[in-house]
């Protein structure tokens, strides 16, 4: 069976909206849009953190990384996005999706992940995608969460973990420092033996 895992930056206060760009994510007028830029954390994440096989998205996050990722041709991290297998969770998108190897999922999206996870190969990662986290969390459908954690507190913003979310138990399996200050740490279930 594989594993879920959630990569995602956050701050110290939890905050995952709009890491990239100013004007990413403005709901509730969320005004520190781009605050994990001048950080660069994802240069210190090697292939080894994630050494995974699909992409599980949101239909907002899907639709933003399609936006940016196919034009920016001077990066690695283009091609890896463009040939990777790409899963969509929505209710608004229709078939076909423009992003080559973009599959929307059918149906309950809990039971669509479960069945996906249950398949043979190698773990599938959700990047962003909040409302997509919470859901496969409400389900205990995620295995792990690797976090980029910024020395930053915005003290306004969507988190990651919402008041009122469920009890979850983790153990650490994995802490690097950058040299900027943000740390790259990975959380399992502490159910999890894997």
């Amino acid at each position: 069976m594989r594993k879920i895992i959630v990569f995602t930056n956050l701050t110290l206060d939890g905050v995952m909206q709009a890491p990239g760009r100013p004007d990413e994510d403005l709901r509730g007028g969320f005004s520190h849009g781009g605050w994990a830029a001048p950080y660069a954390a994802m240069t210190y994440v090697n292939n080894s953190d994630l050494d995974t096989g699909p992409m599980l998205f949101g239909r907002r996050t899907y639709e933003d990384f399609y936006a940016v990722w196919p034009k920016r041709t001077d990066s690695p991290f283009t091609a890896v996005l463009n040939n990777i297998q790409k899963y969509v969770a929505s209710t608004t998108l229709k078939e076909p999706l423009p992003w080559i190897n973009s599959t929307l999922l059918k149906g309950d999206v809990p039971e669509a992940v479960a069945a996906l996870k249950a398949q043979p190969g190698k773990d599938l990662v959700v990047m962003g995608s909040l409302q997509l986290v919470q859901t496969l969390r409400k389900h205990n459908l995620v295995d792990e969460y690797v976090l980029l954690i910024h020395p930053l507190v915005l003290g306004a913003g969507i988190r990651l973990f919402p008041d009122g979310a469920a009890f979850a138990a983790l153990r650490l399996v994995d802490a690097k420092p950058t040299t900027t200050g943000v740390i790259v740490a990975t959380y399992r279930s502490a159910e999890s033996t894997g």
